[in-house]
């Protein structure tokens, strides 16, 4: 199926999709979810050990301030 064709049909238009193109569609929003997920994911495991380390560094100041006192 050609990329013009894929462009130009819209769900909204009354006429269903035939199998070929559903499936690329299908393919398509399956690769973007997939990229839209590890980004995120990496996302959120960056700022998990961003937040632990501020917690560490924290914790280590209250610790040597006891120690030190």
């Amino acid at each position: 199926m050609s990329e013009k064709e894929m462009n130009s049909y819209r769900f909204i238009s009354g006429q269903e999709p035939s199998d070929e193109m559903l499936s690329q569609l299908m393919t398509e929003v399956t690769a973007e979810v997939i990229a839209r997920r590890k980004k995120a994911d990496e996302e959120y495991f960056s700022q998990m050990k961003r937040n632990v380390a501020a917690k560490r560094e924290k914790w280590a100041e209250r610790i040597n301030s006891v120690v030190n006192a």
